[in-house]
């Protein structure tokens, strides 16, 4: 919003400034100063003959003069002068200096012969005539700066109009709805809020819808089993089988129970975004805490990690990274043949953590489905007891969070999946995008 602010001031000072220096220059009236030729010659006339006379006879003088031409003319004292002492010495140059007021001008001379005394000549300004430039010019002057601001904010109302356009659109129903970015635009800032809101808002529903749907199918699996376990308690008569049918419904229960644990935990994972702290930190604390948690995993399947990076210093959120980096490695573990690889990379602008293992791989056509929730690989189907298709989708949350980004490919060291997270510097501040 501060080039908005700032464009309006300065359209504001600049259409001001043009336009009433257009108006001064076409109605300033055109000075009389240096038009008096015939009346300084005549007034230095007066001085030069009066000065030929006594100087009793000087007021008499002056007065049979004036009376006999059509000039004004008078004789005063000069300390009837409020004048600085050194424009005195002007007085007796020949023309004088000359004064304006309100009703004229005087035209003031003096010389040596006049002693302490001047003679004034008084010139009448014309009368004005009458007429309505003055109207004109005052409303060419606002109908001026209506336009120019128009102008200059043109661009700013058409885009506030296809924010409300859009937001109607949103309101009505139309989830795509989002504006096109420009960099003309005064109020960019906004726009991008409102598709990054718009794309929550959407994200969030989506999820929801997919919640609902992923729940009600996956619970009916365990209520099945659970109702079939029931019925066979009921009706067998050997306690050794009961026992057994209370087993398997109590194992029933608790997958239910991990089921519906981690779709809650997942519907209110987007409201924990505002919990984020990022902190500095060093990415091989960081790598060492994540894998002192999945070490008893990696050990009871044999996996080796491999750790080949560099000691660099992160400004992220320890908490939410390491349980993003701890989702990947558990993935990982329950794919891989016999080794996993952590490595990182970094840039003047983002760091690159990639995981890899030697696991079976993701098929092509899953790559850009494999980060959605609930989302499962049908080879990959049944592989943990307890994966409902949320750890990768979580994953891609944490770092959207740092306003990141995560890419899955094939692994060409190792065959099998590959990981990789772009983490951007100082991810807090502003909202970065980037391409691959």
């Amino acid at each position: 919003m501060k080039k908005l602010y700032i464009s309006l001031i300065t359209g504001a000072l600049i259409s001001s400034f043009i336009l009433g220096w257009l108006i001064d220059s076409l109605s300033a009236p055109p000075s009389n100063l240096d038009n008096f030729k015939l009346e300084k010659q005549v007034l230095a006339g007066v001085v030069s003959e009066m000065a030929q006379h006594p100087s009793d006879q000087h007021q008499a003088w002056l007065n049979r003069f004036a009376e006999s031409s059509h000039f004004s003319l008078s004789y005063h004292d000069n300390a009837e002068l409020a004048l600085p002492i050194e424009l005195h010495s002007q007085l007796l140059i020949p023309g004088g200096i000359t004064l304006e007021d309100e009703l004229g001008f005087y035209l003031i001379q003096t010389s040596e012969a006049l002693a302490d005394h001047h003679v004034q000549l008084r010139v009448e300004k014309p009368p004005m005539p009458a007429n309505r430039t003055d109207l004109f010019l005052t409303v060419g002057f606002y109908l001026g700066i209506c336009i120019f601001m128009w102008w200059w904010l043109a661009p700013l109302t058409k885009r506030l109009s296809l924010l409300n356009k859009a937001t109607a659109q949103f309101a009505n129903g139309n989830l795509d709805a989002r504006i096109n970015l420009t960099g003309l635009s005064y109020i960019r800032e906004l726009e991008t809020s409102y598709n990054r809101m718009a794309d929550q808002i959407q994200q969030l529903i989506e999820e929801n819808q997919l919640l609902a749907s992923s729940m009600s199918h996956d619970i009916r699996t365990p209520l099945a089993c659970l109702r079939f376990g029931l019925d066979a308690a009921i009706d067998s008569h050997d306690s050794e089988k009961i026992k057994h049918y209370l087993a398997r419904m109590e194992g029933d229960l608790d997958q239910m129970e991990s089921m519906l644990n981690r779709y809650l935990e997942y519907a209110t994972l987007e409201q924990k975004s505002y919990q984020i702290s990022p902190t500095s930190i060093s990415s091989s604390e960081l790598f060492e805490n994540c894998v002192h948690q999945v070490a008893p995993k990696l050990q009871a399947q044999s996996i080796k990690l491999d750790i080949k990076a560099e000691d660099y210093l992160l400004y992220v959120d320890p908490h939410w990274l390491a349980r993003a980096i701890v989702n990947l490695l558990s993935n990982a573990t329950d794919f891989a043949k016999t080794r996993i690889t952590i490595s990182t990379t970094q840039t003047h602008s983002d760091t690159y953590i990639e995981i890899e293992d030697d696991g079976p791989g993701i098929d092509e056509e899953n790559l850009d489905n494999v980060l959605k929730p609930f989302f499962q690989q049908e080879s990959h189907r049944n592989r943990a007891a307890k994966n409902f298709g949320l750890g990768l989708a979580i994953v891609a949350k944490v770092i959207a969070w740092h306003f990141g980004e995560i890419k899955v490919s094939r692994s060409k060291s190792l065959g099998g999946a590959k990981f990789t997270l772009r983490l951007p510097h100082r991810c807090h501040l502003k909202n970065k995008t980037g391409t691959w």
